[in-house]
């Protein structure tokens, strides 16, 4: 916590409203007020743009509706809305504002606690300008602090970015051989329309079999469970894919389960096997039957025109299936991998600023 810290030799120590500026920022619109210059930033990330702006450089805290990223650092020029407020030393010749800066990244966490609210939380801001800054007295040593968290964080940051890469392109791997699958078919496959070797089980409304104590889940277009029936639409194999909302993220369900009214059950006949079936759905880009104008949204008497290619023997769509399973766990071991790598390095940066502001740098 920040309150009760110890004081470090030749460390100071004031409260945030008696060596910072604390300024609320002004509330505005896209509609009325979105331009194409400069950033909107309130409690998160750029939300819209506008051609005006009214900070630079600056050191922003979520105000409202807080997440638990709660404060940045925005460089250049951005128009600060009232959702976030912004934070810089009274006296630069006291506070380096770089030091100030990496301080409330390392204080992130604690400020995030400060927030009330159930629905939204929202900053306490009284309890906000009582927290406890700590620095060393010498700017000196603010900035040989700062050099080396600089440093530090952009070897840490080099790190992330391949971590992230080598996870995209783990991800890409896989499409790019599923799709090369569909794309190069044999001489033994024949070509149909989707009408012509599945049924497409439309949902139902949940209402008329919801019961807590159901046997089967109730799924919703992109596989939520939205509660339990004692009824069943669809066997467990069945590719689900949404009707309204997520419509390009087909799942395979292994279980009976109860579709509701935004997501059709698509289920094999019998030339087809579950699994190929679901693996072509994966390939297939649903994206270009989208008829919605405010949700993305498919038609049925779309869907049954897709052309499908598949081996004309269960056996080879088997094989297919077996491979395309093979690759797809190796790669969810890579994904394992790099994502725990991503989780590692934030770690790091958090352990490094603990150090620093203990004073150990």
């Amino acid at each position: 916590m920040n309150e009760n810290k110890p004081l470090l030799k030749g460390w100071e120590v004031k409260k945030l409203g008696e060596v910072c500026e604390v300024e609320y920022g002004t509330r505005v619109v896209r509609k009325r007020d979105g331009g194409t210059i400069f950033p909107v930033y309130g409690g998160g990330g750029a939300t819209f743009f506008m051609d005006t702006f009214n900070r630079e450089d600056c050191l922003v805290v979520a105000r409202f509706a807080m997440s638990e990223k709660c404060t940045r650092f925005v460089k250049g020029k951005l128009f600060l809305n009232d959702s976030g407020l912004s934070v810089k030393t009274k006296n630069d010749k006291e506070i380096n504002q770089e030091f100030l800066n990496l301080q409330f990244l390392h204080l992130n966490d604690y400020i995030y606690s400060l927030a009330r609210g159930a629905a939204q939380k929202n900053l306490n801001v009284p309890i906000f300008r009582k927290l406890e800054i700590h620095y060393p007295r010498s700017l000196k040593a603010q900035k040989r602090i700062v050099a080396i968290l600089d440093k530090t964080f952009a070897e840490i940051t080099k790190a992330e970015a391949i971590a992230k890469t080598n996870l995209q392109n783990a991800k890409e791997l896989f499409e790019s051989y599923l799709n090369n699958v569909f794309e190069n078919k044999g001489d033994d496959w024949e070509e149909k329309t989707l009408g012509e070797v599945i049924e497409i089980r439309s949902g139902r409304n949940q209402k008329e079999v919801l019961n807590p104590n159901g046997k089967y889940p109730i799924l919703g277009s992109a596989g939520k469970v939205m509660g339990y029936a004692d009824k069943f639409l669809c066997v467990s194999g069945t590719t689900i894919i949404g009707r309204k909302g997520t419509i390009n993220k087909p799942l395979f369900i292994k279980t009976n389960f109860w579709n509701v009214d935004t997501a059709f059950g698509l289920i094999a006949s019998d030339k087809l096997t579950n699994e190929f079936l679901y693996y072509f759905c994966r390939s297939f880009n649903f994206k270009e039957l989208d008829k919605g104008t405010t949700l993305p949204s498919l038609v049925k008497k779309d869907l049954i025109k897709i052309t499908i290619s598949f081996p004309k023997l269960k056996n080879e769509q088997k094989q297919i299936v077996q491979k395309l399973e093979q690759l797809q766990s190796q790669v969810k071991k890579l994904e394992v991998i790099y994502q725990q790598k991503i989780i590692d390095l934030s770690e790091l940066k958090k352990s490094i600023l603990q150090k620093a502001f203990n004073g150990e740098l």
